[in-house]
């Protein structure tokens, strides 16, 4: 069953809100002759795969529950990098390898997922402790250093122990007496069980406020249905999800917060079984440079999916037609808990076909933001084309209705969403904080 949507021809700059392929950790017979077999030790081989793919989540402070920083601590979980790296549920990185490319990626090859296997087999051993790669430092428990502003809600949040998620907008106090441009944003779950993401939110008309006065069950802030923060945004900061990978914009990039503007740091809570408490926390990164481009979101999206209960492969797709000059630098791909693939190409005048970003594994858990390796120039009379696929039968692990029922566009995780998210500039805009 197939349910396509066409958007119509909208300028990206007008919304603020809204290759043969290698599969990750795919292991295929190989008939021709053996490549010699390389021993598994942590100074020659193992510390280079963790350093580069564990540590940045794994580490004292981050979100994961564990450090693997140091050989200590590797050896430590090795039976458990071993089991979790061939089942391919580690490291958190979904993309397609060779469909795009992008920065950080920590996608393993079948090398790597075969060499942490035999470490820990052969017993987890060191090697030459002199040789061992330094791993990288963290300079404090924010992943930039410490933030140029901190922003949190004046108490913490009470979350009931059972019923439906919880997306809760707090109207963060902004003391802003003039422009300021933002080069990244940061965010520290005050309570990791239960935060699944987080969004930054501008809003310069007031809105986010009222909707914080009217409300009266006694706790800050305000809860938001229909998959946004209540009001129509006038921009965003971007947000956080477990494993996103925080990093400053490019030189002369930056967001932009008008002084009039508040930010609302939307969280989607998801219950754990008993009361909970969470304070959760916006750090934000201000530009030392002169800044020459404005950095905006586009969203693509499906708001028509229905997907019918025992569906195991109902597509979905969406179209956005580019009627400027553009540069793409980032893509965020998002569905929930029946979704399998998405697929996303640019479509160039000619005809032309440039791949951009294919998640063919999706997993509800870990929802990245992937910074492409280089700039992407998309020429005025481009398109987007984005492709879905979605599993709703009881082959479906992740299904969360036993029988399963129809599906349509919602927020709840058991609700079904159609987004691409984008980081672009446009070409021919020149910054101002005007």
């Amino acid at each position: 069953m197939t349910r396509n949507i066409y958007l119509p021809t909208l300028g990206l700059a007008a919304i603020t809100f809204g290759t043969a392929f290698v599969l990750p950790n795919q292991h295929v017979a190989n008939t021709a002759a053996a490549k010699p077999k390389l021993k598994a030790t942590y100074s020659d081989n193992v510390a280079t795969i963790i350093n580069r793919s564990c540590v940045s989540c794994h580490h004292d402070g981050a979100v994961a529950p564990f450090s693997l920083v140091g050989y200590d601590n590797a050896k430590k979980w090795a039976s458990s990098i071993a089991a979790v790296t061939q089942s391919g549920a580690m490291p958190p990185w979904k993309a397609v390898h060779g469909y795009g490319e992008f920065l950080d990626d920590q996608h393993l090859s079948d090398e790597d997922v075969a060499l942490l296997g035999e470490w820990y087999e052969d017993g987890a051993p060191r090697g030459n402790k002199d040789k061992e790669p330094k791993p990288p430092t963290f300079a404090s428990e924010w992943i930039l250093g410490q933030p140029d502003l901190i922003l949190q809600p004046d108490r913490a949040y009470h979350l009931a122990a059972e019923g439906d998620d919880v997306y809760r907008n707090f109207v963060l106090k902004n003391t802003f007496d003039h422009p300021v441009w933002v080069k990244a944003i940061d965010v520290k779950p005050g309570n990791p069980k239960v935060v699944h993401h987080e969004i930054t939110f501008l809003d310069s008309m007031g809105a986010a406020k009222k909707l914080e006065a009217a409300n009266t069950d006694g706790e800050l802030g305000y809860t938001s249905s229909g998959g946004g923060p209540g009001f129509m945004p006038t921009g965003t900061l971007g947000g956080w999800a477990p494993g996103v990978t925080t990093r400053m914009l490019p030189e002369g990039m930056a967001w932009l917060v008008q002084p009039k503007s508040q930010l609302v740091m939307q969280v989607h809570y998801h219950k754990d079984g008993k009361p909970e408490e969470d304070l959760t926390r916006v750090g934000l990164y201000f530009a030392k440079e002169p800044i020459t481009k404005e950095v905006h979101l586009n969203w693509v999206f499906n708001f028509g999916i229905h997907i019918p209960a025992g569906e195991k492969s109902y597509e979905a797709s969406a179209t956005r037609n580019i009627d400027q000059d553009v540069t793409l630098y980032s893509a965020m791909p998002h569905m929930h808990l029946l979704g399998r693939t998405m697929k996303a190409a640019i479509i160039l005048p000619d005809g032309k076909e440039k791949p951009l970003i294919w998640i063919n594994d999706w997993d509800f858990n870990w929802q990245l933001v992937y910074a492409l390796k280089e700039p992407m120039h998309i020429p005025k009379g481009s398109k987007i084309r984005v492709t879905a696929t979605y599993d709703n039968s009881t082959g479906n692990p992740r299904n969360p209705n036993n029988p399963p029922k129809d599906v349509t566009w919602g927020e709840q995780t058991t609700d079904e969403m159609f987004l691409l998210v984008l980081g672009y500039t446009v070409d021919g805009e020149t910054a101002s904080a005007n």
